[in-house]
Formats: structure tokens, sequence, C-alpha cells
């Protein structure tokens, strides 16, 4: 994400989203009350004399909205602002009306808030650092393949395929079976690479991965000089990849993902949990209480329990974060779009690491 404009006395940012992981970055910013401003599209109605107004023509025009939602299609990888227009050309007439912005990449916006939060503008920081393209996963063994994007957000499937092969011992069968299944597996990672060209990672349990990257060499050197790693792990497909990032086997190669430290992360949660040692907690209530002492090494926070709370939750959350950093504590924004978020959820999406021990 380019940032074009920051004057924060004032509450204005203005940026440019520039990938699909910015778009995620900007759900997580943009809040109900702030103003977003972005050129849109909006009907002109064309009156006549004496008769009803004929069906408009689209136009269009630079338009103001206070939002009321931000409506995120990950499925499209869509984001649009809904609100209501406060700004917009005196001969339109539409200030007071509903509106929705379709954000769109490489098209300049900017967002005005009261008050920018600390974790605000940190993610606006790390969303405009310099990227590295997203890793591609392909997790495959015998009975089934995975293909995914691992992007800043969460795990992105762009293929998945189960299959029953032949047994063992119908030897002519199984390999021209084996054959088929790498042909289509093959196909998917090569649509993803083609349109990416990203490094990637074959993971998969025993000799079917080997064997598949045995395959690639052979069919597509171009596919084949992409995979920086091949890892054992021992399921397939999507849980494959999940084993994988829980594992922390692709700290070499995510170094720039944020998502393998945020599964490290609730991984240490779990395993303190776990044990029954006092060093970690979680829900708000026994959260607050270890701030309040100063215990906090590492405040843990789902984005969507930060994003859907309510204006005096958030008051409350942020004031929190604020606390534990003054402390010199860190403050981490788990997203709910792959595993670590939705566990962080099923602790009441807030939990602490903490420098002791409470009793």
């Amino acid at each position: 994400m380019k940032v074009l404009k920051k004057i924060l006395k004032k509450g204005i940012v203005k940026v440019i989203p520039e990938r699909v992981d910015d778009l995620w970055h900007l759900y997580n910013i943009i809040t109900k009350g702030d103003e977003v401003h972005a050129r849109t599209t909006r009907e002109k109605k064309i009156e006549e004399h004496y008769t009803r107004p004929k069906k408009g023509r689209r136009v269009s025009v630079l338009l103001g909205v206070r939002v009321q939602k931000v409506l995120w299609d990950r499925t499209l990888n869509r984001l649009r602002i809904h609100g209501i227009v406060c700004r917009a050309p005196e001969k339109l007439d539409v200030t007071g009306s509903h509106h929705s912005i379709k954000v769109i990449l490489d098209k300049p916006m900017t967002i005005v808030k009261k008050r920018w939060s600390n974790h605000q503008l940190d993610r606006l920081k790390r969303a405009s650092q310099p990227k590295v393209a997203p890793l591609i996963i392909a997790s495959i063994d015998d009975e089934e393949y995975c293909i995914a994007v691992l992007r800043q957000y969460g795990i992105d499937v762009r293929a998945e395929e189960k299959t029953r092969l032949p047994g063992k011992l119908e030897v002519e069968k199984r390999a021209k079976a084996f054959g088929e299944f790498f042909k289509k597996a093959l196909g998917a990672l090569r649509v993803m690479w083609t349109r990416l060209h990203s490094p990637m990672v074959i993971i998969g349990p025993g000799f079917v991965k080997n064997d598949f990257v045995k395959y690639i060499n052979n069919q597509d050197p171009d596919v084949a000089s992409a995979i920086i790693d091949v890892k054992g792990v021992n399921s397939g497909g999507l849980a494959g990849i999940q084993e994988a990032l829980r594992s922390g086997i692709f700290t070499k190669a995510l170094r720039y993902v944020r998502i393998a430290e945020e599964a490290r992360l609730m991984e240490v949660v779990l395993t303190r949990l776990g044990k029954g040692v006092l060093d970690v907690t979680y829900g708000l209530g026994e959260v607050e209480k270890a701030g309040s002492f100063g215990a906090i090494e590492r405040l843990l926070l789902a984005d969507v329990t930060l994003r859907e709370s309510s204006d005096e939750e958030r008051m409350a959350l942020e004031d929190l974060m604020r606390k534990v950093e003054e402390r010199g504590g860190e403050v981490t924004i788990i997203s709910v779009e792959h595993e670590a978020g939705t566990k962080l959820l099923s602790l009441g999406g807030v939990a602490a690491l903490l420098r002791f021990p409470l009793a």
C-alpha cells in the first residue's frame, strides 16, 4: 500500500491499495464513523418537463461517505464501504443519501478519522512496507491435494481435489492414476505460478510429495525452478498446510508472512494452557487484570473482536493495548481468516502471554 499523504492532526490519510492484502488491511483499519473519500460512480437522474424522470446514467464522481458498514468478500477479494454521502458535487444533490464505494486496486482513496489508534497506524505502516510475493503451497498425499496461497490475512485456497487410487497390488493402474492425479495438481499449480510468479513449497507425508516434485521437474522446469523447499507433514490437503503452520516448518520461507508468527504465538498460548501454568491468561476480564499488574509480555487480539466491538468496548481494548505498550509489552492483532484466529476466538478473542505467573 502506498501512503500518499498523512496529516494525523486532522485525521487524514490518503493511500493507494496495490495488492489484495491491502484490501484486508483497509478492512481492519476503516471503522464505523470514519469518512472515506474516493472516486466512484453514481447514477445521475435525467428529468424532463411534464414527464417522469428517465433512467439516469452513471457518472464518475469524487464522493465522501460517512462509514456505516465495511463489507469484505473473501471469495471475490472485494472490499465495499457503505455509508451516508457527506461530500459530493452540488449538482448531483445526493448529500445525505446512501452510497457504496468499491475499493479498487491502484486507485487513491482518503480516510478521515477523529483519532487514529496505535494499532491502526501500525497496520498502515506494515501495509506500506515493501512486499515480497505471497507464498504458494502445494500439499499432497495419495488421497488429495490442495493448492493455496499464503497471504497476510490467511490461507487462500485456490484448488483442491480428493481421489481414490487403485490399490498397491494393481501396479499399472495405480501408476496411471497417479500420473493423472499429478497432472491435475500440476495444472492448478501452474495457474497460480503463472499469475503470481511466487516462490513455492511442496509438503506432504511419505514419498508422494517427492514423486510429485520429480514429476514437476520432468513436466515443467519453469514451475520447478520456483520450488524453494520440500517438507514432510503428517497429512495432505488443507490439513497439511495448517499442520505446517502450527509446527513452524515454514519459518525460513515465511520471513515476510505475518500468519506464520500468529500461528506460532497461538501454539505458545495453547501449550501453556495445556500444561496448566499460570503465565498465560485469556478473556477480557482476566487479561485486563493481568494488565493492571504490568504482567503482559504479549497481548493477542482477534481482529474481528476489535473491529466489531461497540465504541465503548473498542475504547476499552485500545486503552488496554496502550497500557501494554507503555509498559514494554507487545500487541499482536490476529486474523480470524486462518486457524490461529479461530482458536483465539474460542478463548474469547483476547489472550495474553505473561512475564510472570499470576496466582
